[in-house]
């Protein structure tokens, strides 16, 4: 299982205190003279915080996008694809599992279905999917339904719809040997990629009828009805053919629809839908995401809502999946804030959302810290607070990745550009006495020390991993704590007579001595 180190400091008041791990250690002993003297200390860092997946059975790195959860009882399951890219492209060979029964605590239950047991796939295109539970009258009990896309060799090599299914939501799943809905029969595309990301939905209506729809498609938006067997296009006109434009449909969709639908209904206290449907979606480029509403799948109109996120920091595209569960409903969605970390290695987060009792949805801030992390605020020991300047994530490719942003005391007057999540230390996340500073809302940049300088930075090239890591040792002036650079020892973060800081030699003790409190 996956569980965020908790590094036990007392927290009174609201103030984080650092308490000693005993005596100096030795190798701080025999410092040249001028130097400062340390003793290391414990910091509280937060137990819980995105991204909540990227990792493997071994705990090794993982990369995997386009997350989709499913409910099933009292277990949380979300599929990725896994992304095992090494430059800017899609290499996907598979999709992958993880499981939570509390939405804090994750494991990862491996690989469900590989693009190479599928006859008619690419074998490194294991693109968006989700899974769908469902009673087989068929067989009598339960299946699991995976729907998913991929590069489709009797299809043109356009993209297609496929199918796999299992007995478990953990897989193995069997692909059915064909594609549900093939690239070639929505014959008005605009590109080989416009069926991809397919979305499910299965209610009964009020008549006691059972509805089960499936939705898709990139710059297009197509929607039908899949017949019991979960497997195949339902005949909505009842002529004993499926044809594009009476039993698979194009819909107008909301306003700049770029991809990644996504289904939502609302449910009361008893399990039971209501209001309109929902249509989450990737929103223009760099994708932000958005919503609408309808009060019909089939014949309805997509009514906009309004954009819910803005770009992540550190990807250029952006899936959901929406559930309720345990009496929350919540948000999850794919950045790249691991290390390497892009629109190609991607990961899952989570946010928690509300939507009003007039169906709109408030704006969803990307998070480090998560429904379930601690925020810090960091104070200087003249009382002032340490933020990143306030900027909005750019809709312009070029500017990424963000390397060299400004930190310093009181560079912004917005209060989430001066909050941080606290992490284990990148270069050892079981030193107790290493931590990592990553923005609250700009999460995967972290604070950087290197050259002299302290700077929000990405490890996109995955060479800042130690300039990324301090050592948390007693303020040098007396009490709360300093940060000692691991990539530079001996090498503190100092706020200086400018709004920006330094690392510097500790010499100027006050300077380096900072405060924590959780927010």
């Amino acid at each position: 299982m996956k569980k965020q180190l908790f590094l036990g400091a007392l927290t009174v008041t609201g103030i984080v205190c650092v308490c000693g791990c005993g005596k100096s250690t030795s190798d701080n002993k025999g410092e040249e003279k001028g130097k400062p003297e340390t003793e290391p200390i414990t910091v509280e860092k937060s137990e819980y915080h995105n991204p909540i997946t990227g990792f493997g059975k071994d705990g090794t790195l993982r990369y995997g996008g386009d997350p989709a959860a499913m409910v099933d009882g009292d277990v949380v399951y979300l599929y990725t694809g896994h992304d095992t890219a090494s430059n800017e492209s899609y290499v996907i060979p598979e999709w992958q599992c993880y499981s939570s029964r509390d939405m804090k605590e994750w494991t990862y239950e491996g690989v469900i279905l590989s693009c190479k047991d599928i006859t008619w796939a690419d074998n490194n295109s294991a693109w968006a999917a989700q899974t769908v539970k469902h009673y087989s009258t068929a067989e009598g009990k339960d299946k699991y339904y995976f729907y998913f896309c991929s590069w489709d060799s009797t299809s043109e090599g356009k993209q297609s719809i496929g199918v796999a299914v299992s007995d478990s939501p953990t897989g193995p799943f069997q692909d059915i040997g064909h594609p549900l809905v093939k690239g070639t029969v929505t014959t008005n595309e605009s590109s080989g990629w416009n069926d991809i990301d397919p979305t499910a939905w299965v209610e009964t209506d009020e008549n006691g009828e059972e509805h089960r729809y499936l939705g898709w498609g990139n710059g297009k938006y197509y929607i039908c009805e899949l017949n019991e067997d979960m497997i195949s296009v339902k005949d909505l006109d009842g002529d004993g053919a499926i044809t594009f434009g009476k039993d698979i449909l194009e819909k107008t969709p909301p306003e700049s629809y770029t991809e990644a639908p996504w289904f939502y209904r609302r449910q009361d206290e008893n399990g039971n839908y209501y209001g309109d449907y929902y249509l989450f979606y990737a929103y223009g480029w760099r994708e932000q995401m958005a919503y609408a509403t309808t009060d019909d799948l089939i014949n309805g109109e997509w009514k906009f809502g309004g954009i819910i996120m803005e770009p992540s920091a550190t990807s250029n595209t952006n899936h959901m999946s929406v559930i309720d569960f345990q009496g929350k409903t919540y948000f999850i969605y794919h950045n790249g804030s691991l290390e390497k970390g892009s629109g190609f290695r991607r990961v899952a987060c989570v946010e928690e959302i509300s939507i009003q009792e007039n169906g709109e949805i408030s704006y969803i801030p990307e998070t480090a810290a998560g429904p379930f992390g601690t925020a810090t605020v960091i104070k200087s020991k003249s009382g002032q607070i340490i933020s990143h300047k306030a900027f909005h994530n750019s809709s312009d490719d070029g500017v990424y990745p963000y390397l060299s942003l400004d930190v310093g005391p009181e560079l912004s007057k917005e209060e989430a550009d001066g909050l941080w999540v606290l992490v284990p230390g990148k270069t050892d996340t079981k030193n107790e006495n290493y931590v990592s500073i990553v923005s609250y809302n700009k999460p995967g940049l972290y604070i950087t020390g290197l050259n002299k300088l302290v700077k929000l930075s990405q490890n996109a090239h995955g060479n800042l991993i130690d300039a990324q890591t301090f050592k948390t040792v007693k303020g040098l002036s007396g009490d709360g704590v300093s940060f000692e650079s691991v990539a530079e020892p001996g090498m503190y973060i100092t706020t200086t007579d400018t709004s920006v800081m330094k690392m510097t030699d500790g010499s100027d003790k006050d300077a380096c001595t900072f405060y924590l409190t959780n927010k």
